[in-house]
């Protein structure tokens, strides 16, 4: 006797596993493609990080070569200090070792130059005297006399003009003084003011 066999099996479990294991398999795909793309980043990371290592060593080499120039300016300036407080000394016992009174005053007629020989004359410290005009010092020099010869100097450079003037020291006594007034010139030559040497006279 021929007959039929049906046999039925329960698929309901195999296809929700499968379907589960698709989508891990999804899930796992794109996971791998974020992790894909995260290296990616990471790479790019990393040679962005290298070039920027590579530029702070350039710039760190550079401020180490500015160190190093700087250092060598100030070396330099340190030395030129010295030098010039040197000269500065120099200059100033050259001028205070002159026993006449020496000015030097601009073409503002204001004083540059006021030596030891004018603090024993007039009685006024050369502190008293920079930047002050001539002319407004409290002193018993009559500078209208003077100006004539200073106005010589800054007229004829090569021309040293002199007067004898009566005038009173820093101790109230009557004096004549030999006043002799030359330009004062500059290393370019240039006439910037005057120079006065004065020299007490017997009476």
């Amino acid at each position: 006797m021929l007959g039929v066999s049906i046999v039925f099996f329960d698929m309901t479990t195999t296809k929700a596993l499968f379907d589960k294991l698709m989508q891990t398999n999804r899930q796992l795909e794109s996971a791998y493609e974020e992790l894909q793309s995260t290296n990616e980043e990471l790479e790019t990371t990393n040679e962005e990080l290298q070039s920027t290592n590579e530029e702070l060593e350039t710039m760190n080499e550079e401020l180490q070569s500015t160190n190093d120039e700087l250092h060598t300016i100030n070396d330099t300036l340190r030395e030129r200090g010295v030098e010039l407080n040197d000269a500065k000394a120099f200059l100033d016992a050259l001028i205070n070792s002159i026993h006449f009174g020496m000015v030097v005053v601009d073409r503002e007629m204001r004083v540059l130059v006021w030596n030891r020989g004018c603090e024993e004359l007039w009685g006024l410290r050369a502190d008293e005297t920079k930047g002050k005009v001539l002319g407004s010092l409290d002193i018993g020099l009559p500078t209208e006399q003077i100006k004539p010869l200073i106005g010589k100097a800054f007229v004829d450079a090569d021309v040293t003009a002199d007067a004898v003037v009566d005038a009173v020291n820093r101790r109230g006594r009557a004096t004549r003084i030999r006043v002799s007034c030359a330009a004062f010139r500059s290393d370019e030559d240039a006439v910037n003011g005057a120079l006065l040497l004065m020299e007490p006279q017997q009476r």
